[in-house]
Formats: structure tokens, C-alpha cells, sequence
């Protein structure tokens, strides 16, 4: 979280629990995820819940 640490550690904290919020709504709920990464899609996006979708659809470049 690059830009997050910058911020604060409140914004830090909140890419966690966006995390572990998609997580649980995957899991327990059994309810299908896409997750679309338009350009350009920063490391913290992409290191949190960008790549927690059963699809993942991407711009390229």
C-alpha cells in the first residue's frame, strides 16, 4: 500500500478490510465475483481485492 502508507494508517487498514469483506461475501454468501481493472490500477488495488474475483478482467497497458 504505497499511496496508503502516505495517507495514513487509517487508509492502510481500510485496504485490509475491503480484503476480507470480498472474501467473506465469496465465501459465505456463494456469490460470483468480477472484479475489472481498468488502466492504470495501482499496486494496492491490484495487492488487496483486485485480484480476489473469480473473473478478472483487465484494460491492457
Amino acid at each position: 500500500g504505497g499511496a496508503r502508507m502516505q495517507e495514513g494508517s487509517l487508509s492502510l487498514m481500510q485496504m485490509a478490510k475491503i480484503s476480507s469483506v470480498s472474501y467473506d461475501y465469496q465465501s459465505n454468501k456463494k456469490l460470483f465475483y468480477v472484479s475489472i481493472l481498468t488502466s492504470p490500477t495501482t499496486g494496492g488495488v491490484t495487492a488487496s481485492f483486485g485480484m480476489l474475483g473469480d473473473v478478472i478482467i483487465a484494460e491492457p497497458n
